[in-house]
């Protein structure tokens, strides 16, 4: 008879385990008494790049390394792992200690994504590396097919810079404007500025990256807008 998850697992990616310690070990924090999963997450991790780089590169033939790159780590990142774990109910299934599960850690992002991986990496203990590809390939489902443009996953500052450098013009600088708040709870203010132009913008974040990055994405609308004119 299977346990709850050996039947969650079943009903959500079509997958039955022949040695059950595995995904019990892949749903078993670290806070919990035993063997943990954070090894089956370091071995899921790899799988699931390989996996997934396969994907990007057969369906971009002509994209550069450096869009491979964003577009399987769009993919992979803690943020979509997290979500798809969230999707699957994974949460519901997780072995933690009772101290972490009463704070909330069986819905915090960094764990769901470690124990998606971690069942991956169980997957190819237990079956090899086509099962691990199947059961990848079912959890992203349509994400494999439907990719974000490329120029979205590029950052603003470097959007920006390769807008100016394709129209001869100069490199954007940046400039603290200010920093207000507690050292602990700092807000930064960063001025964009591009020589020849006369055009200036703000943009503030927790740190001063965060603030280019905002400044730089106020030009970049203000030059697209202004060159649509």
């Amino acid at each position: 008879m299977l346990t709850k998850a050996e039947t969650w697992l079943k009903n959500s990616l079509d997958y039955e385990f022949n040695d059950v310690r595995l995904l019990e070990q892949a749903l078993t924090h670290r806070s919990a008494p035993g063997a943990n999963n954070e090894r089956f997450e370091f071995l899921g991790d790899a799988v699931l790049e390989l996996v997934i780089s396969e994907v990007v590169f057969r369906a971009h033939p002509m994209a550069p390394e450096g869009d491979l790159s964003r577009l399987r780590s769009s993919l992979v990142k803690d943020t979509s792992l997290a979500a798809l774990a969230a999707d699957l109910g994974v949460g519901d299934y997780l072995i933690m200690g009772g101290g972490e599960r009463k704070t909330g850690g069986h819905r915090r992002k960094s764990i769901l994504a470690d124990a998606l991986e971690a069942i991956f990496g169980a997957v190819y203990l237990d079956a090899g590396f086509d099962a691990a590809r199947t059961v990848i390939e079912r959890t992203f489902g349509d994400r494999l097919h439907e990719f974000p443009p490329v120029d979205e996953l590029r950052d603003p500052k470097t959007r920006l810079q390769e807008w100016l450098q394709g129209r001869q013009l100069g490199l954007p600088e940046y400039d603290l404007v200010e920093v207000t708040g507690q050292a602990h709870r700092q807000r930064f203010e960063v001025g964009c500025k591009v020589a020849g132009l006369e055009t200036t913008t703000t943009g503030t974040g927790t740190s001063r990256r965060n603030a280019e990055q905002r400044a730089a994405m106020k030009m970049l609308q203000e030059l697209s807008e202004g060159n649509s004119s």
